[in-house]
């Protein structure tokens, strides 16, 4: 299994609920293909660098995760489909890019108990 990051803006309208059952089926999507989710991060509402079907705002959603090369032509295919998806963009982690995600998965892990203690 390789390791893959994909990057999804989904449009500004949506509610905090929607936005979470719209991560929550590509996440189900990927565990149901013997995926496995690694990392998880919520970027928040973000201005666009240009405007996207008259947006200008979008919530940015970043998913780190093992997959089959097989498993992304199916995520693609449902993000394609979802209309509350402006853009996406998924890519295979090299070795450093790999090693890269778990620095700076540590550094925010450590980062936050900082701020807890």
């Amino acid at each position: 299994m390789n390791n893959y990051e994909t990057v999804f803006i989904l449009t500004p309208v949506l509610s905090e609920t929607q936005m979470k059952e719209t991560v929550d089926k590509f996440t189900a999507l990927l565990k149901e293909e013997g995926g496995e989710i690694v990392n998880e991060e919520y970027w928040g509402l973000r201005k666009l660098a240009y405007p996207i079907n008259k947006k200008t705002t979008g919530f940015y959603i970043l998913l780190e995760f093992q997959a089959k090369p097989e498993t992304i032509a199916k995520l693609e295919v449902n993000i394609r489909r979802d209309e509350r998806v402006i853009r996406f963009l998924t890519f295979r982690q090299d070795k450093h890019a790999y090693e890269y995600s778990i620095k700076r998965r540590n550094l925010k892990a450590a980062k936050e108990a900082g701020q807890e203690a």
